[in-house]
């Protein structure tokens, strides 16, 4: 992607427009808590950075720091942006291998609420601004999906966060959606626990919103060519909305990469409710 259009994803073509009807009295709660997210993401971005320096010699020590971190910025966004979240099933503890569908970039706050690891996304983000450095700083595993030789790379970065006792997070849909169906789901992000066999945990992910408010599908949701920061002004301006994480009660094994994903894709579409409204 070039940057022309990385930066169309991001920012729109009409910012002015968007930061302006910021000054609007009826976006006084967008506003403030546009203000407040970046104040909490600064303080602990300090912390983190901080912690992530002085556990530098114990390596454990410093997985478990980003971790804690991570989460606490996770839950503190969530009560900034009044997001509630509702979780049903057991979380999986460190190390797993867990996919899910994907419905918004929302998804990454929800999912680090509930779980200790990194996620696998696509290489674009790396490029956005801010976004980009804060997700490397996370540890993301960043996907090159133009590059058939990136494959190997990958595989290599998910077994060695694995093999570190960290949890992997993916989204093999490749890309977000309105949240009505469970896309087909990309064998090759299931390539490496094919090959070593090992578990893959699901989830299904959903959001509501309140009535009156605009629908979950078009103010949550994140998909087609919605650009990041206009949808993320509608988003913080909704009065609350929740998200409801359910987890799989048993996660699936097998050889084929194939195989697993069409298993998994029933697995999360079986538990997708009619709460994307």
């Amino acid at each position: 992607m070039s940057d022309a259009a990385i930066r169309r994803e991001f920012f729109g073509t009409d910012l002015r427009r968007q930061l302006l009807s910021l000054l609007h009295p009826r976006s006084v709660r967008a506003t403030i808590r546009l203000g407040m997210m970046v104040g909490w993401t600064t303080m602990v971005l300090v912390v983190l950075v901080a912690g992530m320096w002085a556990t530098t010699p114990w390596p454990r020590r410093r997985l478990q720091w980003r971790n804690g971190v991570a989460k606490r910025w996770a839950l503190g966004i969530c009560r900034i942006i009044g997001l509630n979240l509702r979780v049903e099933g057991t979380p999986p503890p460190a190390p797993f291998f867990l996919v899910a569908n994907h419905l918004s970039y929302v998804d990454i706050v929800v999912l680090l609420s509930s779980l200790d690891g990194v996620f696998v996304a696509k290489g674009e983000v790396d490029r956005w601004p801010v976004v980009g450095y804060l997700t490397r700083l996370a540890g993301t595993i960043f996907v090159e999906r133009r590059n058939h030789r990136d494959a190997m790379r990958t595989l290599d970065a998910i077994e060695a966060r694995i093999a570190a006792g960290d949890g992997v997070m993916a989204f093999p849909e490749g890309t977000s959606s309105e949240g009505a169906e469970v896309l087909a789901l990309k064998p090759a992000l299931f390539e490496w626990a094919a090959r070593t066999r090992f578990p893959v945990h699901c989830v299904t992910l959903g959001y509501e919103t309140p009535a009156g408010a605009p629908p979950a599908r078009t103010a949550v949701c994140w998909w087609g060519d919605m650009a990041f920061v206009p949808h993320l002004i509608g988003l913080v301006g909704l009065p609350w909305f929740r998200a409801t994480i359910r987890f799989a009660p048993e996660a699936i094994t097998g050889d084929d990469r194939a195989i697993l994903a069409a298993q998994a894709r029933e697995v999360i579409a079986a538990r997708l409710a009619s709460h994307v409204s």
